[in-house]
């Protein structure tokens, strides 16, 4: 088959990934920073089989949810692919994101009612950021889209004012090779206290920093994860808790107790479990300094303490499980691990609704039934969404 070089196309809706979904001559077309409702003329980039995955060459007809994206690295910096959208239009986009892979992957009804919480400000949300470094050109920024090229950016528009003013310095820093060393990227994170920077670079340090989300204050650095958008957290927790209570709670891949925290004030006994230790030491001078002692926070990897714990005697009084695992999703060997434990209620909070379908599909084979699902606007002006799903014993 003849694969034609360019293809004028009409947008149909945006798929999970983000892309723009066409057809051409019998073929699929998938085509990069779309909008529903687009007349395009595009290029063909490449083809597997019957689909094509193309780029825009020129808006013939633009779509009435489309806006001029306002950043000037959109386009060639790889964050920010929802930037064409209207807020709205990116709102209502997620949530047949969400729609889309929870229909093809799980096979739930379209019926099943999704509710997206926006973010309450579209720009200048992201409290956590890293950077690359091209040590050959000193060029500081974000990879460019589907390369490992970094674009060299002079600001970033969803970037809080002090992670902002941290870039900057940093770029100036390099551009007047004033840093000799030169990492190959650079984490911070903002708090209370100011800019973590790991690692140290630029007169920057790996410090210690908070922040207060619903009461409970939570401490960690550049070296550990915290949520990006600080104005959604106190909502996420609450619905990611719901109304759970009981005698025991667990909290998979517990990171530095953003549940944690809330969990042990309701709840007799909690286990917290998390691979990574910079996270761990958090979590536990967390719960120490908000003088919760009936949790406990395990440093080991999640399939292996479920694995471990298959006999655990107390596993009988389950009432709550809680995971919120990487974009990944949760192992084979974790989700057979909460089968194992069988919790009377699951708390699935997701950063992926592709892997949250395919491990919703998992422990719906296995007696569970949905009970609500909400997701929440943590990443405008990209693709990306969180949800969190609700699952009780059927």
């Amino acid at each position: 088959m003849d694969i034609p070089a360019f293809a004028d196309v009409t947008i149909e809706r945006i798929l999970p990934g983000g892309i723009g979904l066409a057809h051409a001559e019998g073929l699929t077309v998938f085509v990069s920073l779309a909008a529903p409702g687009d007349v395009l003329r595009v290029r063909i980039d490449r083809s597997r089989g019957n689909v094509l995955f193309a780029s825009i060459v020129e808006i013939l007809q633009p779509s009435p949810l489309r806006v001029e994206p306002p950043c000037p690295y959109f386009g060639v910096c790889g964050g920010c692919d929802f930037q064409q959208l209207k807020y709205e239009s990116q709102l209502d986009a997620k949530v047949e994101i969400i729609r889309d892979c929870l229909r093809r992957i799980a096979k739930i009804s379209d019926s099943t009612e999704i509710k997206i919480q926006a973010a309450p400000t579209e720009w200048h949300y992201r409290v956590r950021a890293n950077w690359q470094i091209d040590p050959a050109t000193r060029h500081f920024g974000y990879f460019e889209a589907g390369s490992h090229r970094v674009c060299d950016v002079e600001f970033c528009a969803v970037l809080t004012p002090a992670l902002e003013s941290t870039l900057e310095s940093l770029r100036r820093q390099l551009r007047a090779e004033e840093i000799s060393y030169l990492p190959k990227d650079v984490r911070a994170v903002v708090g209370q206290e100011g800019v973590s920077v790991g690692p140290a670079v630029g007169g920057f340090t790996t410090s210690e920093v908070s922040q207060t989300i619903a009461g409970e204050t939570y401490w960690f650095n550049a070296d550990s994860f915290f949520q990006i958008n600080e104005g959604l957290l106190e909502s996420l927790v609450k619905e990611a808790l719901g109304d759970a209570s009981g005698a025991m709670a667990v909290d998979l891949y517990c990171g530095v107790g953003l549940f944690t925290l809330p969990l042990a004030r309701r709840f007799d006994s909690v286990s917290a479990i998390e691979v990574n230790h910079r996270a761990t030491a958090f979590a536990k001078k967390n719960l120490e300094n908000a003088g919760l002692t009936n949790a406990e926070v395990i440093t080991s990897d999640v399939g292996h303490w479920l694995n471990e714990h298959t006999h655990w005697k107390n596993k009988d009084q389950l009432d709550f499980l809680l995971l919120d695992p990487p974009r990944t999703g949760a192992e084979n060997v974790v989700i057979k691990g909460i089968l194992n434990f069988q919790p009377q209620h699951i708390s699935y909070v997701s950063c992926d609704p592709a892997t949250l379908a395919r491990d919703l599909k998992k422990l719906m084979a296995n007696g569970y039934a949905i009970q609500s699902i909400k997701a929440f606007d943590m990443f405008p002006q990209t693709h990306h969404v969180e949800t969190v799903v609700h699952l009780r014993q059927a």
